[in-house]
C-alpha cells in the first residue's frame, strides 16, 4: 500500500523538461484545454452583455478575459515550440 501511495506521488510532480514528443493523449487533452477556454469565454462575454447588474457584469468580463488570457497563453508555448 505505502508503494502504490509512493508512486501516485510521484506521478503529481510537475515535468521539468518538456518531452521529445507529444503524444495522441497529450494532443487531445491540449485541445481540449483550448477548447474549454475559448468556450468559457464566449459564455462569460455572453453572459455579461446580458446582465443588468453591474457587479456581476464586471466579473464576468473579469473571467471572460482570464479565459481568453490561459487561451492565448497555450497557443503562444504551442507556436513558440521548434518544430522538426
Amino acid at each position: 500500500m505505502q508503494q502504490q501511495n509512493s508512486t501516485n506521488m510521484q506521478q503529481a510532480q510537475p515535468m521539468t523538461q518538456v518531452p521529445e514528443i507529444v503524444t495522441t493523449k497529450d494532443q487531445l487533452y491540449i485541445t481540449d484545454m483550448l477548447s474549454w477556454n475559448l468556450n468559457a469565454c464566449k459564455k462569460a462575454h455572453f453572459y455579461a452583455q446580458n446582465c443588468q447588474t453591474p457587479e456581476i457584469q464586471a466579473a464576468l468580463e473579469q473571467a471572460g478575459q482570464m479565459h481568453q488570457r490561459h487561451y492565448e497563453k497555450i497557443l503562444n508555448q504551442l507556436n513558440s515550440q521548434p518544430t522538426n
